[in-house]
């Protein structure tokens, strides 16, 4: 089965505009997706312009034909159940089945007392996914939905219109419990890439979900830029755990990587790259995909 490759394109620093171009020149490129993050404010750059995330995924789904469009991934905490089930079924409808769901318990914690809209409590965070996930499969079932939990109360509620189809959800993560909510719930499982040793140890306690991997990722356009493409990686994202895992290289040593970690059971990748992905870049990349398909 060929692997998948979806953008990765954290909304910072970016006009819109040129976010609209960039998912345009994935399309062409051969990319099957593009994920946006979810924050309330720019992890480690808090002086950054940020696009919300559904927004932007709406404008997205607007201007692109077949592009699926997701985000890697959703806080749980910033949306109750019943109004994310809402907009992912519109989104759904108006993009002709082109929304997925990726949805998780937050990577910054303290982001969410900044702004009271949740608590911090890992226990309380990881339960309420819990209880968000299951209220998202009741709700698009279309049925009268009635459920008493520790963070939310439905009585009597009903959705319509149900989805074209089953929404794909992406849930991340390696601890036991996530990894419960994953076998009951994702179509995708999101391995840290800082945890990818583990996933052959792992792997039997996913269920039926399929594994997908974030990169970072440093294309070279040739030997002459080589040593300017390593520094710049270096430079913007060393120390970081994503630079710290960098994969860089040509593009026949990136397919090389990528082929060899699909054939580990890695059938996505949501590829970040380290100069933000200008159009030539992604035009560039188009033989990667190719070559690993092939």
């Amino acid at each position: 089965m060929t692997p998948e490759f979806h953008l990765y394109l954290p909304q910072l620093r970016t006009p819109v505009a040129d976010i609209v171009e960039r998912a345009r020149a994935a399309d062409a490129a051969g990319f099957t997706g593009i994920a946006f993050m979810d924050h309330l404010v720019p992890p480690l750059a808090p002086d950054q312009n940020m696009w919300e995330a559904m927004t932007l995924a709406s404008w997205v789904l607007a201007r692109t034909a077949t592009l699926k469009v997701g985000h890697l991934v959703l806080c749980d905490s910033f949306r109750h159940p019943a109004v994310l089930a809402r907009e992912a079924v519109t989104l759904d409808h108006a993009s002709g089945g082109r929304f997925e769901l990726g949805l998780g318990w937050g990577s910054v914690p303290d982001e969410l007392e900044t702004f009271g809209v949740g608590s911090s409590s890992a226990r309380h965070r990881l339960t309420r996914l819990a209880e968000s996930l299951t209220l998202l499969r009741a709700l698009w079932a279309g049925e009268t939905v009635t459920h008493y939990g520790e963070h939310f109360t439905l009585v009597g509620a009903r959705q319509r219109p149900v989805p074209t189809r089953p929404i794909p959800l992406t849930i991340g993560g390696t601890g036991p419990r996530t990894l419960e909510l994953v076998r009951a719930h994702a179509d995708w499982w999101n391995i840290p890439v800082q945890h990818l040793d583990r996933l052959a140890a792992l792997r039997d306690r996913k269920g039926d979900a399929r594994v997908s991997l974030q990169t970072m990722t440093a294309l070279v356009p040739s030997e002459h830029d080589r040593a300017e493409v390593t520094a710049t990686a270096r430079r913007r994202f060393g120390g970081t755990v994503m630079g710290e895992n960098l994969l860089l290289g040509t593009a026949p040593e990136l397919a090389e990587r990528f082929s060899a970690l699909h054939a580990d059971g890695v059938d996505r990748f949501y590829v970040w790259f380290t100069d933000f992905a200008p159009p030539a870049t992604l035009a560039a990349f188009t033989d990667v995909i190719e070559a690993v398909a092939r």
